[in-house]
Order: structure tokens, then C-alpha cells, then sequence
């Protein structure tokens, strides 16, 4: 009779130390009042208890002991591969261990008519993949990345070079790993997909005013045809692309911009080509500038409300098509 007592007793007090068990760890367990979302990165493999000391001390969750000790029983990988997490304060238990088993990758898209410095602050403050300062600093640098590449890096500035796409990124990335996906686009549909072309630096530079020139795709060549046929007659490009380059702004320009903003990228009161692109071009637009379309002899275009250019190879034609442009703006109330 005793020895059975003694077994009722010993299982009664097992029984009390499971509940109590179940109760501490409910306790520290416990989801903490509701925070916003934030992101943690993690180069290397890490473990997971030393994430979760990391999560305590941001205020994510309670007792990184307790959760450890939860993520053991119910049998989670012991460490997390690296990337880029969400995480944020009022989360489940079970809801945060299973957030370490997926790491985030966005789409982002990185657009034509972006030079650096715009696509800098679009990475910053929209996608969170790195530091807008920490990526034109790379930018300014292109010697870091001379033995990532096969084709000519210029010697101050990757303007130009960086390959507009829609990319696969995480959050926290860093600038490095963002700017040699950048380059390494470049090479796969610029440098190689056009057989290595000479002078890549001045195809780069027409190319980035055909991108920023252009409405419609059939345009493109002869938008670069216009530029090569103003530098043969040693007239001035007078695009206004490349001088709110220079100023690093988009906007609307005034008659006393043109004359009064001193920049070399002025193409208003500097002849030939600008100093370097303007923008990263894409595949369309290098591929007019190698093959610009001359036939027409054009060197006046201008873009229409409708959407379509018009193209003119004297001043007189140009002018009658400013007034065509002017006309239909009034008839369409623009």
C-alpha cells in the first residue's frame, strides 16, 4: 500500500512540475505588446539561441532562455541561414521561430531614367537594401570593382554602367552585393550581348540621353541619330536631360536656366558630348546608339502631346512642328 502511495505521489509531483513547466514557459513565451515591423540581417550562419539573446535585447520577445528552450522541444533547426528577416514586437512564439525559416527578398525594380543618385534614395527609403550614401560611394569608386568584371571600368564615377532591371534583393544588403548584380547585368546584356563594343564609355553617354529623350522604342534611333548628326555639323545638343542631370534635379526648367545654370552637362552652353551618362540605359537604348538612324538627316525633334516625336532636318520644319505641338496642347486643354 505504501509503495503504491509513493508511486501516486511521484506522479503527482511530475505532474505538478510539467504544469508548472507549461506555466513558466507560457509566461516568458508570451507575446510582448505590438511594435512595428523592422528588418534583422545575418551574414553567416547563425545560431539560433544567439539570435534570440539578439530579439530580447530589441524587445521582440521575453526570455530568449525560454524560447530557446520552446524551439527545442518542438524540434526547429538549431541555427538559421543568413539573410534578411521581418520580425516585430507582439509576435507569437511559434509565429517568430517560423519567420526564421524565411528569409526576405523583394522585387525590386530599378528604372531606366534613373541616374545614381535616384536610385540611391529609392534603395534607402523604399526597399531599405542599403544606405543611399553607402552606395554612391561605391559609385565614386569603380576600382573596387575592377576584378569583379571583364569589360572597361571608367576611373571616377560607374554612372552609366549600372544595369536597370528588376531585381531580386534583400532588405539590408548592403550597397557592395547591389551595385556587382548591377554590373554584372551590365556585362551579361550590354559588354557581351553586343560583342564588347569599342568606345564603350561615348556609346553610354548617347545612349543615356536616347533613354531619357525617348517616348516610344521606334524613336530611340532616331533620337540617336539626331545626336550624332548636331555633333557632325558642330552643333550644340541642347537637351535638357543632361542639364537637370547636372543639377541633380527634376523639374520643369525656365527660358534663364538654360543660359544662367553652370554646369558641364549645360548642353546649351556647352558643345559636344556631355562629361559621362546621365542615366543607366537599358539594352533599346545602347542598341540605337550603336546603330543610330542617320537616313533622315534630322536635327531637330520634338516630343507631341499625343506621345509621338517629330523629327525635322531644318529649323523651319521644326518651328512648324512647335506649332503643331502648340496647337493640339490648346485643343487638349494641356
Amino acid at each position: 500500500m505504501a509503495k503504491k502511495l509513493r508511486k501516486w505521489i511521484v506522479l503527482g509531483l511530475l505532474v505538478v512540475a510539467v504544469l508548472l513547466g507549461y506555466l513558466w514557459i507560457t509566461s516568458k513565451t508570451a507575446p510582448m505588446p505590438a511594435g512595428p515591423d523592422f528588418y534583422v540581417r545575418y551574414d553567416k550562419p547563425t545560431p539560433l539561441r544567439t539570435i534570440l539573446s539578439d530579439m530580447q535585447a530589441r524587445g521582440v520577445i521575453r526570455d530568449a532562455d525560454a524560447l530557446a528552450l520552446l524551439a527545442e522541444l518542438i524540434r526547429k533547426p538549431e541555427k538559421i541561414q543568413p539573410g534578411t528577416y521581418k520580425v516585430h514586437a507582439g509576435l507569437g512564439a511559434p509565429a517568430l521561430l517560423d519567420r526564421f525559416q524565411k528569409p526576405i527578398f523583394l522585387k525590386v525594380r530599378i528604372p531606366e531614367t534613373n541616374w545614381a543618385a535616384r536610385t540611391a534614395r529609392l534603395l534607402e527609403t523604399k526597399y531599405e537594401v542599403c544606405r543611399a550614401d553607402e552606395y554612391m560611394a561605391l559609385v565614386h569608386d569603380p576600382a573596387q570593382f575592377a576584378k569583379d568584371v571583364s569589360f572597361p571600368l571608367p576611373k571616377t564615377s560607374l554612372e552609366g554602367y549600372l544595369y536597370p532591371d528588376t531585381y531580386e534583393l534583400e532588405p539590408l544588403m548592403g550597397a557592395r552585393a547591389v551595385v556587382l548584380r548591377q554590373l554584372k547585368a551590365f556585362q551579361d546584356k550590354i559588354w557581351d550581348a553586343y560583342n564588347h563594343p569599342k568606345d564603350l564609355s561615348r556609346v553610354l553617354v548617347v545612349a543615356s540621353m536616347v533613354e531619357l529623350e525617348s517616348g516610344h522604342d521606334a524613336d530611340r534611333p532616331k533620337i540617336a541619330g539626331v545626336i550624332e548628326n548636331r555633333i557632325a555639323q558642330k552643333m550644340r545638343l541642347q537637351i535638357d536631360a543632361t542639364l537637370l542631370y547636372g543639377i541633380q534635379k527634376w523639374r520643369r526648367l525656365t527660358f534663364a536656366d538654360y543660359k544662367n545654370l553652370k554646369t558641364p552637362y549645360n548642353t546649351y552652353t556647352h558643345a559636344g558630348l556631355p562629361p559621362g551618362p546621365i542615366c543607366s540605359p537599358d539594352s533599346k537604348s545602347v542598341a540605337a546608339a550603336l546603330n543610330p538612324d542617320r537616313n533622315g538627316k534630322y536635327v531637330f525633334y520634338i516630343a507631341m502631346p499625343d506621345g509621338h516625336t517629330a523629327f525635322s532636318a531644318t529649323f523651319a520644319e521644326h518651328r512648324h512642328n512647335i506649332k503643331l505641338r502648340d496647337l493640339e496642347k490648346k485643343v487638349l486643354g494641356r
